[in-house]
């Protein structure tokens, strides 16, 4: 199966899964020369910069075992250009978050939201 797709499909679970938790979304596959942030929230004040894994099985890991220090390092450097570019405070609240998204072999789906994860 396409990589592209399994990719849509574990995001568009994602904005499901967050809308229901009360969180609202305010952008999503933000890109540029540093990297790419999966979901941009915002809830109260604070801006969460969310990477999403998903795995269709625990086969070779747990998703958020793959963010790994340079990936963190991407999403951090995209960030600060994402506030720079919609000329916001630099001092603004933000969290880095993974949401870890897995099926069992049942084809049961699986959240873990992982808050501050970096």
């Amino acid at each position: 199966m396409d990589t592209t797709f399994i990719g849509k499909q574990g995001e568009e679970l994602a904005r499901e899964f967050l809308k229901k938790k009360g969180f609202n979304i305010i952008a999503h596959n933000f890109r540029c020369r540093f990297g790419e942030i999966d979901l941009i929230l915002r809830k109260n004040k604070a801006f969460r910069f969310v990477e999403v894994k998903y795995r269709r099985s625990e086969e070779y890991g747990l998703p958020q075992e793959s963010v790994v220090k340079r990936k963190q390092g991407k999403i951090r450097r995209t960030a600060i250009l994402w506030l720079r570019i919609r000329h916001l405070p630099m001092d603004s609240e933000i969290h880095f978050d993974v949401l870890a998204i897995s099926r069992n072999v049942f084809g049961k789906i699986t959240y873990n939201y992982i808050e501050d994860a970096f």
